[in-house]
């Protein structure tokens, strides 16, 4: 068996393919050295579509042969179809428009499967960076088309910025299957309009979302209201428990002018007891008994946990109206402000009751965008920040080809 024959077993190439020669540079000091590996195809042989008319010159990057760089050359026949028209035929071991053979991106893909940056997987693939984000847009934008997103009825929205304060990307969270479906720039009411096309171009109608989970977002509410006529409105108990959290640290902070003993207790008073130590919990106490305008405020902070209880709209209703009743009469105006911004969303604050939608499900998928992000330290190019959110939290199903180690 000569050289020939064993690179056309390990290539995998069946008739009528096969290599006609190989050329090595060999490697200088300080440098890498290259094998060019030649192919070819039998004399005569007829391929499907129709008749040879002419070949072109095509180049494809291997995988790495040991420690050099592996390149395969061939000239691939075009053929005239029956309708006259001339296609390139579709060679065995890469796809039509690429640059690299099948086997360099799926071990391309695996590197990117197993969290490494692209910028990364580029310097060990000895490629620029832009080829391999390139590569991996074809297969995530494939499959991303070919996902089925008909059955969907409840989703969750939610933004999140490319890098550090610039950029935001808004996404569209199928919260039964707890995945990703769409993505689109920026976190304005247009963001909804275009999950609204989204969504109908794959087979899910607009009354065919019956329930949705968004923060309080004007912009956000005026586009589901606009596009979504049909859905309920939920607004996720993270924003609510944080609005009625930072009404709780205002007071302190207009306490600590005047008390220099509040100094460094911000956590004291939003953790639940559980959560603190038993010192921290002394602490609070003695706090509360000295201090009747903190312990006023705790008492509205605590009270309004038990919103969270109640399983019919007219009781959750209820229990907030109670509850702003004695704001009110508090007269501490933060937790006044705090009641103001609740009542402007109660629609979307008793849904809770029956729908039971939170944010757990959005905040985890951020979680995972947040860390890949990180590992990038930030995307510059916006659509590839899209392409990694669907690949990492989108659970689309890929074709591209396995590689196994």
């Amino acid at each position: 068996m000569n050289s020939n024959q064993i690179f056309e077993m390990s290539l995998g190439l069946e008739q009528p393919w096969y290599v006609s020669k190989i050329e090595m540079i060999k490697p200088l000091e300080g440098l890498q050295g290259q094998i060019d590996i030649y192919l070819d195809f039998e004399k005569g042989f007829k391929f499907p579509g129709g008749k040879t008319h002419d070949s072109v010159e095509r180049t494809w990057q291997h995988l790495n042969f040991f420690q050099h760089k592996c390149f395969l050359h061939a000239r691939v026949p075009r053929v005239q179809t029956s309708e006259g028209k001339t296609e390139t035929v579709k060679v065995p071991w890469a796809r039509p428009g690429s640059g690299f053979t099948l086997l360099f991106e799926a071990f391309s893909m695996l590197l990117i499967e197993s969290e490494m940056p692209v910028a990364k997987a580029a310097d060990i693939m000895d490629v620029y960076p832009q080829r391999l984000w390139n590569m991996f847009s074809y297969w995530v934008e494939k499959a991303h088309q070919a996902d089925d997103q008909s059955e969907v009825t409840v989703f969750g929205i939610d933004e999140t910025s490319s890098k550090k304060g610039h950029s935001y990307v808004t996404v569209a969270v199928d919260m039964e299957q707890r995945r990703v479906v769409y993505a689109v720039p920026g976190k304005g009411a247009d963001t909804i309009d275009a999950i609204a096309t989204h969504l109908e171009g794959k087979g899910c109608e607009k009354n065919q979302i019956k329930q949705t989970c968004i923060d309080m977002s004007p912009a956000f509410i005026s586009g589901i209201l606009h596009n979504f006529r049909d859905a309920s409105i939920t607004f996720d108990k993270f924003h609510v428990v944080k609005l009625i959290n930072e009404a709780m640290d205002k007071v302190r902070k207009l306490e600590r002018k005047e008390f220099e003993m509040l100094k460094g207790y911000k956590y004291t008073f939003l953790k639940n007891n559980k959560n603190l130590s038993e010192q921290a919990k002394e602490d609070k106490y003695h706090i509360l008994e000295l201090l009747p305008s903190i312990a006023n405020a705790y008492r509205l902070k605590e009270l309004f946990t038990e919103f969270w209880s109640f399983k019919t709209k007219d009781e959750a209703g209820a229990y907030l109206s109670y509850w702003c009743d004695l704001v009110e009469e508090s007269k501490i105006f933060p937790f006044m402000q705090a009641a103001k911004t609740l009542k402007a969303h109660w629609f979307g604050e008793v849904s809770y009751s029956e729908t039971n939608l939170n944010n757990g499900i959005l905040e985890g998928i951020n979680s995972k965008i947040q860390l890949a992000k990180k590992r990038a330290r930030g995307y510059r190019n916006i659509q590839n920040f899209i392409n990694m959110i669907y690949f990492i939290v989108g659970k689309l199903k890929f074709d591209y080809p396995r590689y196994s180690i």
